[in-house]
């Protein structure tokens, strides 16, 4: 043990999980540079990483195969009872998961060590942040949750005697018969992998994957399944949210917490880099955001992680020239190819493909193969210190006070390129709705409408219907202190297949008009599905868009929106008589309003 824990819960519990898995050894994480560097060494000796030669204090991992992203078939929401959970969750009964989960924990970890990993969600001196406790027996997962999260000695002082922690228990389940040989990424079979939440114990169980957010159980297990729970019985809120400044050529700084379901551009807008004169951004977070209302009757936000854990394929000096600045150096890779000269690749980097790599599977590749070089998932994993659009106040333990919502997704028809919501219900009805078409990287036919809402379908920890409720019970007690609500969509396509829109960095055009609108500086149409910017209100200098463009882009088709109706009527019964009634007279009042 390299120090001594206090806390009598958490001795306790580490003694009962060590007798249950039987590791060989327990290692107590202090968080420092030397334990990362030591299992970081320990782990290329194994064969598990590979150092990059191009990239100073660089990795790459590849998983096994069947390991490759978060199994959302797997994953539960365990109750006493299945209706807390709703249709959008898996459910099992606590005393039957339990107990199969207990049986396959039983010595999982021999062969293994156990790593105690003491973390905190948030700055340790915020009022917002959270502490949890991972004991996982995979030396990859400890250090990505160095750089995912605040890990070490510290957090452990901050707990003392009696202070409450988030026990999660993980596992790759894979022991090690004495002589056996490891793997290089050890993990269980697909039907024996199993990620549980228990809410009303703030329990999580992860059992074998060693894989992203099935194995960082400080990440989509604790701060958004366990903590949207934790937030809905104290009064917060827990959400799939990027955290961005923008600052005007005045210097007034404006924040927004915008949320996108996957493959939408939500890290790319989380470090976007405005293109319209005298603007300025600030990522202060690109994934989830815990939210208090303060003193002054604001909603305020932290960014709860300590670094990025981002999808590789697609980021690029185009897409998100901050992202790759940030992991150029200090970051693990997982499942993207290795070139020749030893560095790495992946589809849609903006370089060209080099001539020979090895793939993700440890298999020669060239162009023209049929399989992709690099897994559709693969991932970076990267501090959030070192990214250069990083705000100086990304780490305030106040949090920052949110001026505006953004929900969003893709669709090449239909939505308009931006949204203003009539009001806080409205927008709530927006982000219960919001809805994207899929690509590659989702699960399911290309092309297919998803309804997605607020970004949180998988990652929410309890009913939905009770989720949306939960939102209109903060706009209440928010009052007129409550933050604008908009919904954009950056993936208007023509008849041909072309963008409407370039994105990128352009789209701080919509968001400058955003904040103007905050101060009653922009115009705006009132239409049937909410407030649009007209042709001249926004700034479009220095873009070469056809006029044509810029009228479809927001135009409101009332036709196509009349047949969106069913779908969304389809979405809201789901959830039957838990859902709101203020978001079924929201439907309505969209259904009058197209009428007339």
């Amino acid at each position: 043990m390299a120090y001594e824990a206090k806390n009598r819960k958490l001795k306790d519990w580490v003694d009962e999980v060590a007798e249950l898995c039987q590791p060989d050894a327990i290692h107590w994480c202090d968080g420092s540079k030397a334990e990362y560097d030591r299992l970081m060494a320990q782990m290329v000796a194994g064969g598990a990483a590979r150092p990059l030669e191009k990239r100073r204090n660089c990795f790459l991992f590849r998983s096994d195969p069947s390991d490759v992203a978060r199994v959302e078939d797997r994953t539960y929401i365990s109750t006493p009872s299945e209706d807390e959970v709703g249709p959008t969750n898996n459910w099992i009964d606590e005393n039957e998961l339990k107990q199969t989960m207990l049986g396959l924990y039983q010595g999982c970890m021999r062969g293994r060590t156990m790593y105690v990993i003491p973390f905190s969600m948030g700055p340790l001196s915020s009022p917002m942040a959270k502490i949890g406790v991972e004991i996982t027996d995979s030396p990859y997962v400890v250090c990505n949750m160095q750089i995912m999260t605040r890990v070490g000695t510290k957090v452990v002082e901050v707990l003392g005697e009696n202070g409450e922690f988030v026990p999660c228990l993980h596992s790759i389940g894979a022991p090690l018969e004495p002589g056996q040989e490891d793997v290089p990424w050890p993990c269980a079979p697909m039907e024996k992998k199993y990620i549980a939440h228990f809410p009303h114990e703030n329990l999580i169980w992860s059992f074998g994957s060693g894989y992203g957010g099935n194995a960082l159980l400080g990440k989509k297990c604790f701060a958004l399944r366990i903590a949207s729970t934790m937030a809905r019985r104290e009064g917060w809120m827990a959400e799939h949210m990027l955290i961005l400044r923008l600052i005007s050529p005045e210097g007034k700084r404006y924040h927004i917490a915008a949320a996108f379901p996957s493959a939408c551009g939500k890290t790319n807008l989380a470090m976007v880099q405005p293109t319209i004169p005298g603007w300025k951004a600030e990522c202060l977070g690109d994934d989830i955001a815990w939210m208090k209302i303060g003193p002054d009757g604001r909603l305020y936000a932290i960014n709860p992680e300590a670094g990025f854990f981002g999808v590789a394929p697609g980021t690029s000096y185009q897409s998100n020239p901050m992202a790759m600045d940030t992991i150029r150096e200090n970051t693990i890779f997982t499942n993207a190819a290795l070139t020749d000269d030893g560095e790495i690749w992946w589809e849609g980097m903006g370089v060209p493909a080099p001539d020979h790599a090895i793939d993700w599977k440890g298999r020669d590749w060239a162009p023209g193969n049929d399989d992709p070089a690099a897994h559709a998932n693969a991932r970076f994993t990267a501090p959030a210190a070192q990214c250069p659009a990083i705000s100086p106040d990304w780490e305030d333990p106040e949090g920052v006070p949110i001026d505006i919502f953004i929900f969003g997704g893709r669709r090449t028809g239909v939505v308009p390129l931006a949204t203003e919501a009539l009001d806080w219900d409205h927008g709530v009805f927006l982000g219960a709705t919001a809805s994207s078409e899929t690509t590659a990287a989702n699960i399911g036919a290309v092309g297919k409408l998803r309804r997605d809402p607020f970004a949180m379908q998988p990652f929410c920890g309890y009913d939905m219907a009770d989720y949306f409720q939960h939102w209109l019970d903060m706009g209440d007690r928010l009052g007129d202190k409550a933050p604008r609500i908009f919904y954009v969509n950056w993936f208007r396509k023509t008849a041909d297949g072309d963008w409407l829109w370039p994105g990128y960095g352009d789209n701080s055009r919509v968001l400058a008009w955003m904040c103007e609108r905050i101060e009653g500086k922009a115009g705006a149409t009132k239409t049937p599905i909410g407030n649009l910017p007209g042709e001249s209100d926004l700034d479009l200098t220095g873009l070469d868009l056809a006029p044509e463009n810029i009228r479809e882009l927001l135009r409101v088709d009332a036709e196509a929106w009349r047949a969106e109706v069913p779908d969304i009527e389809q979405h809201f019964a789901q959830f039957g008589d838990r859902l709101p009634a203020r978001l079924r007279g929201q439907l309505n009042q969209l259904e009058e309003r197209l009428g007339e």
